[in-house]
């Protein structure tokens, strides 16, 4: 009998965090400190993660996740898939990284 799976990949990450691609071209930026990055570009400046599959969690631009709203991005955790999260523009990241449990002192369980 044949294998569906050719070969695995290694990935240090203990969790995602998706955001919609298409909410965030809507927006045309709205995050970081100048307010013109996507909101995928500037969580991953805030937490510092460049190595993308040895850091601690990765930072996804999928499609459309269906739900567009108006002047905010969704935001998914793979850690609470039941519980989809509306960013607004010009959100503060470091408050939305403490409410999602990922400082950088702390493991993202």
């Amino acid at each position: 009998m044949a294998t569906a799976i050719k070969a695995f990949v290694k990935s240090d990450w203990l969790t995602a965090l998706l955001v919609c691609s298409r909410c965030s071209k809507r927006l045309g930026g709205g995050f970081g400190k100048s307010g013109k990055k996507s909101l995928a570009k500037a969580l991953r400046k805030h937490l510092e993660l460049t190595r993308f599959r040895k850091a601690r969690l990765g930072v996804v631009e999928v499609k459309c996740l269906g739900i567009c709203p108006r002047g905010a991005v969704m935001l998914v955790d793979t850690r609470q898939p039941e519980r989809w999260r509306l960013i607004a523009a010009g959100a503060d990241l470091a408050v939305l990284i403490e409410e999602l449990g990922l400082g950088s002192d702390q493991p993202a369980t």
